[in-house]
Formats: structure tokens, C-alpha cells, sequence
């Protein structure tokens, strides 16, 4: 499975929602969150119960709902229809999780969770949030955490720089996916891949889109190119040899060759691995 792109589309609007899949996305978020209304709530939660039941809606992409805070109403899409995964959002420490856990274990199997970091609360408490097993996934929503702090959002993200580090770094350290933030200006193009490429920078495994039109950049600027992926082959090759000849120490393209690059070297073969599986 592979995260590249985490797109997200309102639950009230099933056109929308069946055209959802053409877009390429990794993952297809149907939210009953902030993209509805209030007063559409449970009629965005009878229509996607409604397409998770269709026997003929079966996209390739992982299908993940994003609820409520108040999550109670919302799991009720379960008593029909399983998604492969939920997010949570506003998820400010490990007792979030574990009641969520709880109370989707209630209508079955547990199902990974996407927990939505987004407050300071959350920020701080990343790595309590990553370790529950429940958890597959840190997502970093920088626009509602600078509201919560407030911070002014800037084109250089400075203000939320410590907080989008930390949730990666979470991650990490609980060997579980880190989605980056969304980049709100659907128009700017380059914007968009020069924040994709800063996230994969810092470590991330995948972003959220808006649009459509987002998925496909994103993707890209995930997938490693031909020139990197024949670099990572021949640092592999020549840790495979060093190592059957008792060496511990070896040269790549005159490079001296350690442990950091031979740990990129795999994430690159990874990545490069994944996205041909979504081709």
C-alpha cells in the first residue's frame, strides 16, 4: 500500500463522490467532516453508506471516510458498509484513539486509523498518538492548527515548521505513515509540487489534495525518477556483494557508501516499487 496521495471529497455530493477514483488518488478520503454542512451531516452519512454498499463501486484506490469529532453518528456507516480505513480528526493525545478504537470495534474488526494532527494538543503529543496500535498513519493539517494557535499562515510555513517535523518525526519513530498538509491554492501548480517536494524533504509519505487536479503533481513529485532509482539499484548491488565478501565498507560512483544512504537508497526502491503497483 502506498500514500502518495490523500484526496479528499465531500460526502453530500455522490456525483462527485463516483467520479472520485478517475483522479488517480492513493487514497479517496469521502468526508463527513469539514467539507459538509452541519445541517447535511446525515445525508452525507446515508450516501456514502449508500456507495460503500454498492457491490459496483470497487476503485482500486483505498477508500477511507473521514468522521466527525463526535464520531458516535457517524460510525453508524459501518453497520452497512466497511471502508478501508477512517480518519479522525482533532485527535489530541492516545485517549482519543483508544476511544475511537473502542467504539469501531464495536461494529466489527478495527480499522486502520488516520489520526489528524491539528491542534496544539495533538502536536505535542504526536508520539503517544503514533505508537497506538490502532494508528497507521499521522496526518498534518497545518490550516486548522495555525487557527488554534494563532498563527498567521504564510507562503514560507515557518509558523507551523516545528509542528510539521514533529508529526513526521512521530511517525517515524512508530514505524507509521506521515501525510503532509494541504496546499490550499488549487490554481498554483509549482507552489504545489515545491511544497510536495519540501514534505518529502522532511520525511513524508504522501499530502492531501483538494482537487483533483492536485493528485496528479503529487504523485509525481512521490514517485522517484530513473536517475534516482538507478542510483538506489547500484548502492543495493554493491551492499550485496560488499556484505557476501565479508566487506563492510564500499564505494558507489566514488561515494563512500554508510548506513543514512544505504537507508535512502531502500526508501527510494520502496517508493519506486509502490507507485508501479498503482501504474
Amino acid at each position: 500500500m502506498t500514500r502518495r496521495s490523500v484526496m479528499f471529497t465531500p460526502g453530500d455530493r455522490p456525483e462527485m463522490l463516483r467520479k472520485a477514483p478517475k483522479a488517480g488518488a492513493d487514497v479517496l478520503v469521502f468526508d463527513l467532516e469539514d467539507a459538509v454542512a452541519p445541517d447535511r451531516k446525515a445525508e452525507a452519512r446515508e450516501i456514502v453508506a449508500d456507495l460503500l454498499a454498492d457491490p459496483d463501486f470497487t476503485p482500486e484506490s483505498e477508500v477511507c471516510v473521514r468522521v466527525t469529532p463526535e464520531f458516535e453518528a457517524d460510525l453508524a456507516v459501518l453497520e452497512r458498509a466497511r471502508p478501508d480505513s477512517l480518519m479522525l480528526p482533532k485527535v489530541a493525545g492516545r485517549a482519543d484513539v483508544a476511544a475511537f478504537d473502542a467504539a469501531v470495534r464495536e461494529y466489527g474488526d478495527a480499522l486502520p486509523v488516520l489520526a489528524l494532527v491539528e491542534n496544539a494538543a495533538g502536536v505535542l503529543a504526536a508520539p503517544e498518538i503514533a505508537a497506538h496500535d490502532a494508528v497507521d498513519a499521522l496526518v498534518f493539517g497545518a490550516e486548522d492548527l495555525s487557527a488554534d494557535i494563532g498563527a498567521t499562515r504564510t507562503a514560507e510555513g515557518t509558523e507551523v515548521l516545528y509542528a510539521r517535523e514533529r508529526v513526521v518525526i512521530a511517525a517515524s519513530a512508530a514505524d507509521c505513515e506521515a501525510i503532509d498538509t494541504v496546499y490550499t491554492d488549487i490554481e498554483d501548480h509549482e507552489g504545489l509540487v515545491e511544497e510536495t517536494r519540501f514534505a518529502i524533504q522532511l520525511g513524508y509519505d504522501g499530502k492531501m489534495a483538494i482537487h483533483p487536479g492536485q493528485v496528479g503533481p503529487i504523485n509525481e513529485a512521490f514517485t522517484p525518477d530513473p536517475e534516482a532509482i538507478e542510483w538506489a539499484e547500484r548502492v543495493l548491488d554493491a551492499r550485496d556483494r560488499a556484505e557476501s565478501e565479508g566487506r563492510g565498507v564500499f564505494r558507489v560512483d566514488g561515494e563512500m557508501i554508510d548506513a543514512p544512504l544505504i537507508a535512502r537508497a531502500e526508501r527510494i526502491r520502496e517508493r519506486a516499487r509502490l507507485a508501479d503497483s498503482y501504474r
